[in-house]
């Protein structure tokens, strides 16, 4: 995919999950999310760091400090949105297409080139804008375009035991058959496309 396409499609995805961030109340941050270990907070604290991880990775700074948890602070949503700022704005570097990605989190063996870094950027903001939305109980729409691209990665993320691994970034697929758009993107990244905060699944 063109990398100005992918990056189009990345501000698309973490734009709407900053949309959903910003209507979090405080009494919201304790709620569960379809991410089994985090409340709210825990998740929005690792959709921080990771907004500043790719950030750093972008400007070719490999420190595995720029992935360790960031605190939130007294306002969540304005920490989550300086996150955002930075990490939109290092991937719209006029030379990014010519970088490497170091990214400690997944791997220290390698560098991943910019359609690579921005791409698992790209999926993941899509899959945790749904996260954020079921929490609140709020309707996410992505254009078709966003759609399918997400679609096209979440078929070629590798499935299986590295999935169970403590940490691993996608839980196992659960039953796509007969789901399509936003459904059977979160059903192959390991999310019941039924799940709902009141413990139905």
């Amino acid at each position: 995919m063109p990398i100005n396409e992918l990056r189009i499609l990345d501000a698309l995805a973490t734009s709407a999950s900053l949309d959903l961030v910003d209507r979090v109340e405080p009494a919201d941050l304790a709620k569960p999310t379809p991410c089994e270990a985090w409340t709210l907070h825990g998740l929005l604290a690792h959709m921080t760091t990771q907004h500043l991880g790719f950030a750093a990775a972008a400007g070719g700074d490999g420190d595995p400090e720029n992935w360790k948890l960031v605190p939130l602070g007294d306002d969540p949503a304005a920490t989550y949105r300086d996150s955002v700022n930075k990490v939109l704005n290092a991937f719209a570097a006029d030379d990014i297409a010519d970088r490497k990605f170091p990214l400690p989190e997944f791997t220290t063996e390698f560098t991943f080139t910019a359609e690579q870094a921005i791409s698992f950027h790209f999926v993941d903001y899509v899959v945790h804008s749904w996260d954020v939305a079921r929490t609140l109980g709020l309707p996410l729409t992505f254009q078709r375009e966003v759609l399918d691209a997400a679609a096209r990665i979440a078929e070629i993320v590798p499935d299986g035991q590295s999935r169970l691994a403590p940490g691993a970034a996608f839980g196992p697929a659960v039953a796509a058959d007969g789901l399509s758009g936003l459904d059977r993107i979160v059903a192959l990244l390991g999310r019941s496309p039924s799940w709902a905060p009141n413990g139905s699944r």
